[in-house]
């Protein structure tokens, strides 16, 4: 019974997400004049975000500005020129909603080929499995068993401008295919199909120092799933891609031949249209404040820094006050406020002994109006000659219970070639 009603909970989330478009805010301002309400930004293909190595998973997902490897593909490709190892070739896998059901899971496999100085090239197949689905009619009357599951292939290319600035771009493939052509609700559903791009700058200095403590420190940008909108049948609203701008910044410090920190912070913001609030005035549903999310990819990307609708003013009947141009007033710093509750925060530690063993955590914080995300992350590393493994655990600090609430992810490493000392001495410059 229990594993029946568990598809059933996972059955409505699944078919909850691609027939909705950007969600509108549910929020009473009247009840809350001045303040900003609830107003989530929602997309398409939300796997495409998921973090799917521990190492950052470890950190609170503060990735972007983490040293090299075959996980920086999803992270940063333009940091794969500054890897100490020629090569490596890793394999994740993440459990999901672990409470409520046991086969759903996100597995990542990615590597990555130094060729030269200059220039590194790798690889990712991303899948995520929504495990056994039981499709039923409105009277509950089964139709078929299905899997359901979505996949990601990806491209990626670095190229170092000098001694210490790299930048890279992936190329993605992405297929979703959700409801597996079933009619739902009297539509013929179909697959999400998308190409997308990753666009990644790198700024490195392994001879940096803060006061006497040397080490190195990594300035990196990224922008992420650059792509096409999708639609998962012919009358629905076509919905962007996670796509999203990440800023990190690390510092390792080097205390000695065997310990070394490293400290990384990541702010990170998707760069889709807020949603904008609507509401009944004189019986037409009314744009009070914000702007219409219906725009193309490009102008949707940069809409996103300016479009938060922020809190509408009420009168003391109740009513929204416009203005002399027919315009809803809106209260004053509300929309900028608004932006920048938009900016999650994501901090890690990173302490290793003797390059052998890493201990790690991390906080990740999302403003309570944006999805109340906010979580404590526990991990482990231990390497041993070419083989490596991390291992990370999550904890919700605010009540809101997290699909990867009390689960353990891994990953898998395995580095071919000689190591470089690229943290040890200043490397050489590319000729």
């Amino acid at each position: 019974m229990k594993t029946l009603m568990n598809k059933r909970i996972v059955n409505i989330i699944l078919f909850s997400v691609p027939f909705i478009s950007l969600a509108q805010p549910t929020t009473d301002y009247s009840e809350i004049n001045g303040q900003l309400g609830l107003n989530t930004i929602t997309t398409a293909v939300p796997f495409m975000g998921i973090t799917p190595d521990s190492r950052a998973g470890g950190m609170g997902d503060a990735g972007t500005a983490l040293s090299g490897s075959s996980t920086s593909i999803y992270w940063n490709t333009s940091m794969l020129n500054f890897a100490k190892e020629k090569s490596e070739i890793s394999l994740s896998y993440t459990p999901w909603l672990r409470n409520l059901t046991n086969d759903i899971h996100l597995s990542y496999l990615a590597g990555y080929l130094k060729l030269n100085d200059r220039n590194a090239i790798g690889g990712a197949l991303r899948y995520f499995s929504l495990g056994e689905i039981t499709f039923t009619d409105q009277t509950g009357n089964v139709i078929r068993d299905d899997k359901p599951s979505e996949f990601e292939l990806t491209g990626a290319y670095a190229f170092r401008l000098s001694e210490r600035m790299s930048i890279g771009l992936n190329g993605k493939f992405a297929y979703s295919n959700l409801t597996g052509g079933l009619t739902v609700a009297g539509v013929d559903t179909k697959a999400g199909v998308a190409g997308a791009a990753d666009l990644s700058f790198t700024y490195y200095n392994d001879d940096a120092k803060i006061g006497k403590t040397k080490g190195v420190y990594t300035f990196a940008t990224t922008i992420n799933n650059i792509g096409n909108k999708i639609a998962y049948s012919a009358t629905a609203q076509r919905d962007f891609l996670p796509m999203n701008l990440k800023i990190g910044n690390s510092f390792k410090a080097k205390f000695d031949k065997y310990n070394s920190l490293l400290v990384a912070v990541d702010l990170q913001k998707l760069l889709v249209p807020t949603p904008a609030y609507y509401d009944f005035v004189d019986g037409e549903n009314t744009l009070i404040s914000g702007k219409d999310d219906n725009v193309g990819v490009i102008a949707g990307m940069l809409q996103s820094f300016y479009d938060a609708p922020g809190a509408p003013v009420i009168d003391d009947a109740g009513n929204y006050v416009q203005n002399a141009d027919g315009t809803f007033e809106v209260n004053k710093g509300t929309r900028f406020k608004e932006e920048l509750t938009e900016i999650n925060i994501a901090t890690g530690l990173e302490y290793w002994y003797n390059d052998v063993l890493a201990i790690r955590a991390g906080y990740f914080y999302e403003n309570k109006n944006k999805g109340n995300r906010q979580y404590v992350n526990l991990g482990v590393g231990f390497k041993y000659n070419m083989f490596g493994i991390d291992i990370s655990y999550l904890a919700s600090t605010n009540g809101k219970q997290s699909p990867l609430a009390n689960t353990l992810r891994f990953t898998l490493r395995l580095n071919f070639g000689a190591k470089e000392e690229a943290e040890e001495s200043t490397d050489a410059k590319p000729e």
